[in-house]
């Protein structure tokens, strides 16, 4: 099972503040026994809303809304692969998680499978999914 582990945005990620050595040697080292437990698929910090933007989609209309967004409770500063048994697995790797002084809120949510989607998935379908994961994966 793949699950994303979200890292909830902070007045601190949202203001472009960067964290401390330690913070970044302890996550280094979080990081370094995910892989090491052959868990970890990919993992990063995203920048702040003010460098982003949302495309937002109403029939053929398209609308670009540039950042900085409002509601910082509800953005993510980072996310982190991971391949695991189960949830009960992923939670217990999220509870080791450095972190900084301050309340710090993850998010996990279990990603899809092909085989969630069942009959929907034709053998074309497949096909494509895995052309499309074996390019991508060589880039």
């Amino acid at each position: 099972m793949r699950f994303m582990v979200m890292v909830r945005a902070t007045k601190a990620s949202e203001a472009g503040d960067l964290p401390d050595e330690k913070l970044l040697s302890d996550m280094g080292k979080f990081n370094e026994a995910l892989v090491k437990a052959g868990v970890m698929l990919a993992g990063e910090g995203l920048q702040p809303s003010s460098k982003g933007a949302r495309v937002r989609f109403s029939g053929t209309k398209r609308t670009v809304i540039d950042g900085p967004f409002a509601e910082t409770k509800e953005l993510i500063a980072g996310f982190t692969m991971i391949q695991v048994k189960s949830k009960e697995e992923a939670i217990e790797w999220v509870k080791r998680w450095p972190v900084e002084d301050g309340p710090v809120e993850l998010e996990i949510r279990q990603v899809f499978e092909m085989e969630d989607f069942g009959a929907a998935v034709t053998p074309e379908i497949r096909d494509q999914v895995d052309r499309i994961r074996e390019s991508s994966s060589k880039k």
